[in-house]
């Protein structure tokens, strides 16, 4: 064994230890590295679970890989492929384009309300039919109905559903076999949650990610759109927190604060964290109550300077 994948391990093990100190509700981690073995280790069963938000990043992937293969592009306006909700959509929703829906930036506040996303009507129509709070563009706005809209337009663009639409694109050449989405009443996939995965399986697009697109030689998303995910930004005024790991937010991605690294983020600590300057990914599930910088900060105390 090198001494770099033996600092690795121990790296991993005063993780867990630390995350159970501290409560943090870890159940599994995953280190990649480029030129090294994986690591990785389960406290609870290794299930797919609800990744929560991450599913936004696996959905803004699908927005590159449509644009890539031509089907749209993303200053396109969101109307473009959602005609039939024009009639109702408020004064100023026709200036919201897919890149505002990507960084957060519609202007639309509109929240989905119903538990287990079980909501009469159509929530795309709903989203859409409050004015902008402000110019597109302007104000970032945490909203899962952005997302949700991303996948309808996959879905109008591809004539596909969302999770249809990745599965020879991306799930099949990342080995994921038959993944489960939650869809709305009205049959879409919700995009912005609902995505069941395991720790190696998110691993995977981070991985893919960190490789500029590309998996074991297949180039699956563009680099252009991949390089695109952290220098298409908007700074987010310290939502949900005034920490410094969550002052900027990307094409449904956030930035971190340290060595150049950036993550894929859902609600009770699922993070995949892309380290370009060290060549890795890190990647946790858990079921944690607290605020995700709190996993983030012990992986940097107690990963992060393990990696070579």
């Amino acid at each position: 064994m090198k001494a770099s994948d033996a600092a690795v391990l121990e790296g991993v093990a005063r993780f867990g230890h630390a995350a159970s100190a501290q409560s943090l509700g870890v159940d599994g981690v995953h280190v990649h590295q480029e030129g090294h073995d994986p690591v990785e280790r389960h406290w609870a069963a290794d299930i797919r679970r609800d990744v929560f938000s991450v599913s936004k990043t696996f959905t803004s992937v699908a927005v590159g890989i449509a644009a890539d293969e031509g089907l749209l592009k993303v200053d396109d306006p969101v109307l473009r492929y959602l005609p039939g909700l024009a009639a109702g959509a408020g004064k100023g929703v026709e200036a919201v384009t897919i890149r505002h829906l990507l960084t957060m930036t519609s202007g639309l506040g509109w929240r989905w309300p119903d538990d287990d996303a079980d909501h009469p009507g159509d929530p795309a129509a709903d989203f859409l039919s409050t004015p902008p709070a402000a110019t597109p563009g302007t104000l970032f706005q945490y909203r899962g109905g952005s997302t949700y809209l991303l996948s309808r337009i996959i879905h109008a663009c591809s004539d596909m559903d969302l999770r249809d639409f990745l599965v020879p694109r991306l799930f099949t050449p990342l080995g994921i076999g038959n993944p489960q989405w939650h869809r709305c009443p009205l049959g879409y996939s919700l995009g912005a949650v609902g995505l069941f995965l395991r720790t190696a399986e998110i691993a995977r697009l981070g991985q893919t990610l960190l490789d500029g697109g590309r998996y074991q030689g297949r180039q699956l998303v563009s680099a252009a759109y991949v390089a695109a995910l952290t220098t298409d930004t908007i700074s987010t005024d310290g939502w949900p927190s005034p920490h410094p790991q969550n002052a900027t937010y990307g094409r449904h991605v956030w930035l971190c604060d340290r060595d150049g690294a950036w993550r894929m983020n859902g609600l009770y600590g699922q993070v995949c964290i892309v380290l370009p300057h060290h060549a890795a990914c890190i990647t946790v599930t858990s079921h944690y109550q607290g605020a995700t910088t709190d996993i983030l900060d012990t992986v940097w105390s107690e990963i992060v300077p393990k990696l070579n």
